[in-house]
């Protein structure tokens, strides 16, 4: 059971009933408030992280490599949901009866977009704009089971992955479009490994 400043003033007049002299009464007094001061930091500490992990910031850690060079299997992410998502976010997507676990990838295109593929020049196009990609490992020559040019549906968007000749992703009808209600948020900072620890800026669209 937590001491309250109650127990405390309680355990003072114990002290002198003892027979303790009044300094040692200070001092032991002294002695378990810093104790009850300690106690309720440490709770304080527990329930904000508690509060932050569960509501605000998700950890999230990277399975395979359809990310690289962006990130590697194995990295850490603190992702946060938002209201909306838009063009280069990188985002935790998890889909009941598709996806085992959730699944990194790269916004590409939101709702109401046109997006066309050139697999021969590996070249990417935004409503008729080619956006240009410094975050790629390679580029995008692989094609799916998906005919382009398409159009993004409401309420939905369309991902790759950086590296973009081993990720399956929106190219492929087995992920398509996602919806963004199962979007768990956007990596907002690589946290793990230490030394490669990255803050993800926003892309604005056809920025190199």
């Amino acid at each position: 059971m937590l001491l309250s400043r109650r127990s405390v003033q309680e355990s003072w007049n114990e002290y002198l009933k003892n027979g303790m002299t009044p300094e040692q009464a200070k001092k032991e007094r002294s002695r378990w408030v810093k104790i009850y001061d300690l106690v309720g930091s440490v709770i304080t500490a527990l329930v904000l992280v508690f509060v932050i992990f569960t509501f605000i910031c998700r950890p999230t850690s990277v399975v395979g490599t359809s990310m690289v060079p962006t990130l590697q299997d194995g990295d850490w992410l603190l992702t946060m949901a938002k209201s909306e998502y838009n063009y280069g976010d990188i985002v935790i997507i998890t889909q009941p009866n598709v996806f085992d676990e959730p699944i990194v990838k790269r916004i590409i295109a939101t709702e109401g977009q046109t997006v066309d593929i050139n697999f021969v020049s590996g070249q990417v196009f935004i409503d008729g704009q080619e956006i240009k990609e410094s975050y790629i490992n390679e580029l995008t020559k692989r094609s799916g089971d998906v005919t382009f040019p398409l159009v993004v549906p409401k309420g939905k968007v369309f991902v790759m992955g950086d590296n973009r000749m081993h990720s399956t992703d929106s190219r492929s009808t087995d992920i398509g479009f996602i919806d963004t209600r199962y979007i768990l948020g956007k990596a907002t900072v690589r946290v793990l490994p230490f030394g490669d620890m990255n803050i993800y800026a926003n892309f604005q669209q056809g920025e190199e």
